[in-house]
């Protein structure tokens, strides 16, 4: 999978790194991150779906699950989409990231790891 994300971290440019994660936090795979920062993306990932779940009784018919978050930080995006039931795929970029690009090219590459975790599991 890693080759994966490598990528699209180099299809676009100013990508930082590139996490998967399990929806319970556990690392995937990555490309271009320290472990230690992998790690501790994915544990905030984990608290931002448990947030979702508690917004989602706000939204009816909400199913509390999260498709689709993109932060715009002082120093550059946070990007996280689901992948799937069970997975995220999250990235980290500059500030310089056209975030349009990004959200297409990781619309595209989430059918792609869904289908290689599936076989997987």
């Amino acid at each position: 999978m890693d080759w994966m994300l490598k990528d699209l971290a180099d299809e676009v440019p100013h990508t930082r790194s590139v996490i998967v994660l399990s929806s319970d936090g556990v690392r995937i795979g990555q490309h271009d991150a320290v472990s230690d920062a992998a790690d501790r993306m994915a544990a905030a990932c984990t608290w931002l779906q448990r947030a979702a779940g508690t917004i989602a009784p706000e939204l009816p018919d909400s199913s509390g699950r999260i498709n689709l978050v993109a932060m715009d930080m002082s120093a550059g995006f946070f990007f996280l989409m689901a992948v799937g039931s069970s997975a995220f795929l999250a990235v980290l970029a500059d500030e310089d990231v056209d975030g349009v690009q990004m959200g297409l090219r990781m619309r595209d590459l989430v059918p792609r790891i869904e289908h290689l975790i599936s076989k997987t599991q």
